[in-house]
């Protein structure tokens, strides 16, 4: 029966960690982002976070996105620097064109870090992507 489950393979999209000024704090903050670089609509995104390691780990959040329309993107949630230390792993499932999809994003543990930061042209900020 396994073998009768199609899989597909997901392309065009992408998790970003992104360091940003919030000037309603003066702070400089740790933003998640998807982008959506599909030609399609994205619906019903659900987007599963955590952190761990070998010792510790974060609770589970949670996320949902009714809609993300093609070629675009939206902010995940905040990121605390303390959990840089901890692999940060993303699961993302949506429906596009009636079918089913699903991918892991991993931002590995140290990776996320001021000396990795490159232009994101999609956001036109600077930050890491996880493919």
């Amino acid at each position: 029966m396994r073998k009768d489950i199609e899989i597909p393979e997901v392309t065009g999209m992408m998790m970003a960690v992104v360091k940003e000024y919030n000037p309603d704090f003066r702070t400089d903050d740790w933003n998640v982002y998807i982008i959506n670089n599909k030609p399609l609509e994205l619906e019903m995104v659900l987007i599963v976070s955590r952190g761990f390691d070998d010792q510790d780990s974060t609770s589970i959040m949670r996320h949902k996105i009714e809609k993300l329309p093609a070629n675009s993107y939206a902010k995940v949630e905040l990121i605390q620097p303390e959990l840089f230390k901890l692999n940060n792993e993303f699961k993302v499932t949506f429906f596009a064109d009636n079918q089913l999809f699903e991918k892991t994003f991993l931002f590995k543990k140290d990776s996320i870090k001021d000396s990795a930061l490159r232009m994101i042209s999609d956001l036109n900020k600077k930050g890491i992507i996880v493919k």
